[in-house]
């Protein structure tokens, strides 16, 4: 009887110890879900203005071939709305008129282009645009107020709604990163992944190191969060339309990295200020780092020296001076459960 309940214990053990193990083990981010778009439809201004996409298309061939395979040329007709390509540039019949009227002479030519809207405006005026639409998505109402509207960068700063360079070399492969490569991260061709991936220009990371070389720097580091390699991309972090948080991250505080770091999540009795305060990034630097863990500082010590300052009149800080013990190493090998303790206020193990 004592043999058959000392095993049942340790059997019992064993499937707590599994179960404890895959729960605190680190995951990859999820797939983007695509944005909840509802799209409204844009009323006609003068019905007799509008001329249809056949008319379109005699010019503007390879743009309307792109344009066909997109979500945007099948969203269903309402009634007296803009459909087509007219549902982004406006009525095209004064534009068409002029332009077969030109004859090809280039200054009426150019006359006639002013009589359409061609996404040649500020940045606001070209946001506005797909805003009329765009702003039913919880993922673009935000954007008038995000980091990218306010530093002048426009939605076909980095979306084609027609990518022409995609008809000219439909089967060609994207561009990839050497570290892609060496990890032998597939690459789709460059009309798939543009089709696939909310319309960008260019595929992840490449798309945002054109303005953010600061953060390219940071992955070159021998220490990196997997983006170079194509394992993840910016969006699993941050929200490019805007949201409420620091850094337009897709959400609160730390709650961005515990998506991923699901060992750090918690809840915890006792959790580390720090996290509190201002999250993983008061250790971390999550974009790239010399130091191990991503680190902000090479010497782990001196890392927990920024806040847990030595004193020789108080021991609420840090008590190890005071009782003529060398605070060398790293803090680590004894309060091992850094990120927070269910048991012990020190995090000791």
């Amino acid at each position: 009887m004592n043999g058959k309940f000392t095993r049942s214990l340790i059997s019992a053990c064993a499937g707590f110890l599994a179960i404890a193990f895959s729960a605190s083990a680190q995951t990859r981010p999820a797939a983007n879900a695509p944005a909840s778009v509802t799209a409204r439809a844009v009323p006609q201004v003068g019905a007799d203005n509008y001329v249809g996409n056949d008319r379109c298309r005699r010019c503007h061939k390879s743009e309307f071939v792109e344009f066909g395979k997109t979500v945007h040329a099948t969203l269903p007709e309402h009634k007296n709305s803009a459909v087509g390509c007219e549902m982004c540039h406006g009525a095209g019949k004064a534009h068409a008129d002029a332009q077969e009227a030109a004859h090809g002479d280039d200054a009426k030519s150019a006359a006639a282009n002013k009589l359409i809207f061609s996404f040649k405006g500020s940045t606001k005026v070209n946001s506005e645009r797909c805003l009329q639409c765009h702003q039913t998505s919880n993922k673009q109402a935000k954007f008038d107020h995000s980091s990218h509207a306010l530093n002048g960068v426009s939605c076909l700063e980095c979306h084609s709604i027609h990518l022409v360079e995609a008809s000219d070399n439909p089967k060609g492969e994207a561009v990839q990163t050497a570290t892609a490569k060496f990890f032998s991260v597939p690459s789709l061709p460059e009309e798939n992944r543009w089709l696939t991936s909310s319309l960008l220009r260019k595929n992840q990371p490449e798309l945002c190191y054109q303005c953010h070389a600061n953060v390219k720097a940071a992955f070159a580091l021998p220490t990196h969060h997997r983006v170079p390699e194509g394992a993840m991309k910016c969006t699993d972090c941050h929200s490019p339309h805007g949201t409420g948080n620091r850094h337009e991250l897709q959400q609160v505080a730390s709650e961005t990295c515990v998506a991923c770091h699901t060992e750090k999540r918690g809840p915890f009795v006792f959790e580390h200020a720090a996290t509190r305060v201002e999250g993983c990034t008061a250790c971390h630097t999550p974009h790239g780092s010399s130091n191990k863990m991503l680190l902000a500082r090479r010497e782990e010590r001196m890392l927990c020296l920024q806040c847990h300052v030595a004193s020789p009149t108080t021991t609420k800080t840090m008590p190890h001076n005071v009782q003529s013990f060398q605070a060398q190493g790293a803090c680590s090998r004894c309060h091992s459960v850094i990120h927070g303790s269910n048991f012990n206020k020190d995090f000791l193990n």
